[in-house]
């Protein structure tokens, strides 16, 4: 890896013992670590690594293994994520009480890492918005959140501003917002060869306008969560700066272990937590925390506009049959497609009923029933017991993650069935006796 003159001449000049190191360490391989799912059972082989200090479902891996070819993966028990953003799960339990539920908004949410973070971390039932701009990234935002399995989330796609023109207001905003990527130098090549002195510049500039765009979107008293995985004190600092001088923030200090040797900011007054690859164990990572000033709302709604639905009421049959098969009480809709979701009761945060849409693809409908969904099998939603349930082995689960057709059990009931890997659910099967049309999604698929 060759870095540019002018990179290395501007790391230099924050003239710290961590960024000294850092020149070294920016020629060592990056480590690999994954973080568990709390809410299914963990690897045997995974669960016993070691911990990164800031997140307990953190995992170091020795070796980088086939994480294609693990069903574990597909069945969102854990999620390949570098260390150093898993810090967003200590800041979030710094800034929540465990038995009150919050409305969290991920504005730059894609691919899904700091999401299912979050989620892992935020006080149970609390309602998250993941959005992302990019339609390609949308859709694997919409795959990881789906197989991660978490009732009260929706994903949603479009420019963030639109969120806050809409009324919308979330107690804590996460803006891990688009950056030049320095910190993941060691993992990406491209970031070497995209760098210049004038992408970090664009950045910033839009970076301001993102931050900007979504201020409203918060609540008075609530959080907003600012990252990004690059160096530069045009993009960190001086971003942060912005957000307090210039919106009117607050600062807001986290606690965090001496022993963990995460950087303070570069020649600024205000709170932020570097991490710096040879000081730090992880990739490059910034995050800051400020607060909105003003009275926590919470009980007392904002006005928000009522957005236009995508769905109405499903077919009362339809309805029927999926209710039964859900352990959350949830409104159950259709769409035009033929698609029925589930919106799982949020009146315990009242205001964000009239902006939230359907969160989860539960089934589709076939002439007056429902076909469960793939989704549904990986849901949190799916009561213990609706479905009937075939145990996979590793050669059949590899079968059905690349969409083959399967062959059950003789004594397999016919019609929708749960296939199962390790006592875990893996997806959708629709069961015929002499064979199971398998219900994966196609762009889910292993393809090689």
């Amino acid at each position: 890896m060759t870095l540019s003159a002018d990179f290395l001449s501007k790391i230099r000049s924050y003239d710290t013992d961590a960024f000294r190191r850092l020149e070294t360490a920016l020629g060592e391989e990056p480590l690999i670590s994954v973080r568990l799912n709390p809410a299914k059972p963990a690897p045997a082989c995974i669960d016993a690594g070691e911990r990164v200090a800031w997140c307990a479902d953190g995992v170091y891996l020795d070796a980088r293994p086939q994480f294609t070819l693990m069903p574990e993966l597909h069945q969102g028990r854990l999620y390949v994520q570098e260390a150093s953003s898993m810090f967003i799960s200590h800041v979030i339990r710094e800034l929540t009480q465990p038995d009150t539920p919050v409305a969290y908004l991920d504005a730059c949410a894609a691919p899904g890492g700091k999401t299912t973070a979050a989620i892992a971390a935020l006080p149970a039932r609390s309602v998250v918005v993941a959005n992302e701009y990019v339609a390609e990234r949308a859709d694997i935002l919409r795959e990881n959140l789906a197989k991660w399995g978490y009732p009260y989330c929706r994903v949603m796609r479009g420019e963030v501003g639109r969120m806050a023109r809409g009324g919308a207001q979330f107690q804590i905003v996460a803006a891990d917002v688009p950056c030049s990527g320095e910190g993941m130098m060691r993992k990406d090549i491209r970031a070497v060869e995209q760098w210049s002195q004038r992408l970090v510049e664009q950045c910033a500039e839009r970076q301001r306008s993102i931050v900007t765009d979504l201020w409203p979107a918060l609540m008075p008293g609530g959080y907003m969560i600012y990252s990004t995985c690059t160096y530069s004190r045009e993009e960190n600092e001086e971003v942060l700066q912005y957000i307090i001088e210039g919106l009117g923030a607050e600062p807001v200090t986290i606690p965090v272990d001496a022993a963990w040797n995460i950087q303070p900011g570069i020649d600024t007054p205000y709170p932020c937590y570097r991490f710096v690859p040879g000081t730090t164990r992880g990739e490059g990572l910034f995050m800051a925390v400020v607060r909105k000033p003003g009275a926590d709302t919470q009980g007392r709604p904002p006005k928000m506009k009522r957005v236009k639905p995508d769905c109405s009421e499903a077919p009362k049959q339809v309805a029927a049959m999926c209710r039964d098969w859900l352990g959350i009480d949830s409104r159950i809709l259709a769409d035009e497609r033929g698609r029925v979701w589930a919106q799982p009761d949020t009146e315990h945060l009242p205001w964000l009923q009239p902006w939230l849409r359907p969160m989860i693809h539960v089934a589709d409908i076939k002439g007056n029933a429902a076909l469960p969904s793939a989704e549904l099998a990986l849901n949190e939603i799916l009561r213990p017991g609706a479905l009937p349930v075939c145990e996979l082995g590793y050669d059949d689960a590899l079968q059905y993650l690349r969409g083959n057709a399967l062959a059950l059990p003789g004594d397999t009931p016919r019609g929708a069935v749960v296939v199962q890997y390790g006592g875990v659910a893996l997806g959708m099967v629709k069961n015929l006796g002499n064979r199971a049309n398998n219900l994966h999604p196609a762009p889910w698929r292993i393809l090689k």
